[in-house]
Order: structure tokens, then sequence, then C-alpha cells
């Protein structure tokens, strides 16, 4: 099951499926408690990397009128590299996770294994492989792996300081 970022629709094997309105959608009692919130989710299946395109644009447009570019930007490029590490290092999907709150975008990635990664720096041989974990060091202001409480595997994560279009938040 799948969930549109900028509509909400839950999606299954390509059809939407009516869902009842959340807070979220702003019409609900109690939508001033979560009005600067917004998240995006989405499950991958092992191997598949034409879901990173489908990702980053969801990231995107979750970002989107919220977000200065350049902050969006580096998003989309953590995202792309973190999620392609999942899918080509482990046996199993991903899932996807991100919200956007008032001051800060985190996005996490679960798979199913339980291997941690390394960021290392790569030889001249290595071509453009190897340098994800170091471009999420470099451009995130907090990174991580978790091992999750259930279920096996970890969360590779991080956070930057959402920079709201129009200045700060």
């Amino acid at each position: 099951m799948r969930v549109g970022a900028k509509t909400g629709k839950l999606w299954r094997r390509g059809r939407p499926v009516p869902r009842e309105p959340s807070a979220m959608d702003g019409d609900a009692v109690g939508a001033a408690d979560v009005a600067d919130t917004r998240e995006m989710s989405r499950s991958l299946r092992r191997a598949d990397l034409k879901a990173v395109g489908e990702v980053r644009r969801a990231l995107r447009e979750l970002m989107r009128h919220r977000c200065r570019a350049d902050t969006a930007e580096v998003a989309e490029l953590l995202i792309t590299e973190i999620v392609t590490n999942a899918l080509v290092h482990t046996e199993r999907g991903a899932e996807v996770s991100a919200s956007l709150a008032e001051t800060r975008l985190r996005v996490e990635v679960r798979d199913y294994a339980t291997r941690r990664p390394r960021p290392y720096v790569p030889t001249a041989d290595d071509g453009t492989h190897g340098r994800g974990l170091l471009l999420v060091q470099a451009l995130a202001d907090a990174w991580g792996v978790d091992a999750p409480a259930r279920g096996g595997g970890k969360v590779v994560w991080f956070e930057l300081a959402a920079t709201f279009e129009g200045g700060p938040a």
C-alpha cells in the first residue's frame, strides 16, 4: 500500500482507494495540532531502482511551496543516496518515510538487513560508487542508523533544517 504525498490517497495495485478525511486535510477537528506537519511514505520492492525517482518526486512534492529550493535539492540528493543504498545492498525491499514539521525535515529508510552502513572514502578506481554516505554525512544537519525495536533490519535517517519559502519558519 502507498500513500500519495500531495493528496494523501491510499493506493493498492495501481488504483486509488477512498479514505476518510484526516486532520492532515485541514477539515477535521484538531487540524491546528498537526497543521505544520506533512508526511510521505512509500514501500519499495527489492531492487526496484525505478522507484528511486518516484520517491524523489514525492519528496519534492512534499516540500514544494514549503521549503526553499536549495533545501529541497539537498533533500532530494540525500534521499536518492540512502534509498539506492537500501535497494542495492539488501535482499529485501525498503520502507521510506519523510515528515516535514515546523523547523525540520526528517527522512527515514528502513531496510531488513542488519549490517550497518559505514561511510568510506572511495579510491579513484571506484568511479562514482561509494560516495553516498559521505554526501549524507557532509550535507545533512544530522544523520544516523538505528535498529528498530521489532522486525529486524535498520533505519538510516537524516534531518535537515526546514528553511521555508519567504524566510525562516
